[in-house]
């Protein structure tokens, strides 16, 4: 008789693992966090949102109910604003000294902290220090001695007499930005370059100043922002309307119309609402070039 083969039972089919949510490990974020940002988000946009909504409102709506939202929207506040040719001189006059105040910032900036990274020189450790220093002296502290230097230097009500203040005073915040970019640049690749026969100046623009892009453009956006909310130095400096910026355009314009509130506060929301949409665009940037700043 033939031996038959004993079968093994068939093993039960497993099942599978279920996949592990990503993020399962890691402990759970208490959503008194979330409450907390949302609360601080609102804190932050509330004001922001009611200029802007107080713009599309009328004057009896605003009297009536301060902190209500529009019954019926007035867009004739923003369109007598924007007909105002007195409105976009000033923000000509922003965006001439932003822009200049920018490649000022940028070019000095970058040449200064190149030498400050690269080379090495009695006193680097010195003057690194002073530029540091002078993240820790403000303009207005020095508003003072800065107004007498620029009478004298007779840039008084012109936008020369803007820009100049704020390129100095936004350089040790684009030094201490850019040294480290410019630092991490390994000095292998300098070396091939003098090898491949570039210069210096060859180096410094065809390596260097690729390399630091990112840093460039964060110290080119904060001293951009930093020129168009600049309040202090334009007060001291001019004194003609049309020399105007825009945040003093809104102050002047807030004393002209101090009975038509709600035409005060759209000539406000546009004001600001060029610099919020600038700054939100390259937010991304900003804290990308920081981020890259911190790990050279």
């Amino acid at each position: 008789m033939a031996a038959t083969a004993l079968q093994a039972p068939p093993l039960p089919a497993s099942r599978p693992e279920p996949r592990r949510r990503r993020g399962r490990s890691l402990e759970r974020v208490n959503p008194l966090v979330y409450v907390v940002a949302w609360l601080l988000v609102g804190v932050c946009i509330g004001p922001v949102a009611y200029i802007v909504l107080g713009g599309l409102r009328t004057n009896s709506q605003i009297t009536v109910d301060p902190s209500g939202f529009p019954t019926t929207w007035e867009f004739g506040n923003y369109v007598d604003v924007l007909t105002s040719s007195l409105f976009w001189q000033q923000f000509l006059n922003s965006a001439i000294c932003g822009v200049a105040t920018t490649i000022g910032v940028v070019i000095l900036g970058v040449m200064a902290s190149f030498v400050l990274a690269r080379y090495e020189f009695r006193g680097r450790g010195a003057m690194y220090s002073l530029f540091a220093a002078g993240l820790m002296f403000p303009m207005t502290v020095a508003i003072t001695p800065l107004y007498l230097m620029i009478r004298q230097l007779g840039l008084m009500n012109s936008l020369a007499g803007i820009i100049l203040p704020q390129i100095a005073f936004a350089l040790p915040t684009t030094i201490i930005i850019l040294v480290p970019f410019l630092r991490a640049i390994p000095k292998e690749l300098e070396e091939a370059a003098s090898i491949d026969g570039a210069s210096r100046l060859g180096f410094f623009f065809r390596m260097v100043v690729p390399l630091s892009v990112p840093g460039v453009v964060t110290v080119g956006i904060l001293a951009f922002v930093a020129s168009w909310n600049s309040y202090m130095l334009p007060l001291f400096i001019l004194n003609d309307e049309g020399r105007y910026t825009l945040p003093l355009g809104v102050q002047a314009f807030a004393s002209q119309y101090s009975v038509d509130t709600a035409r005060v506060l759209a000539f406000t929301s546009l004001s600001m609402i060029p610099a919020l949409i600038f700054f939100s665009l390259f937010e991304r940037r900003i804290v990308g070039g920081l981020t890259g700043a911190v790990k050279g």
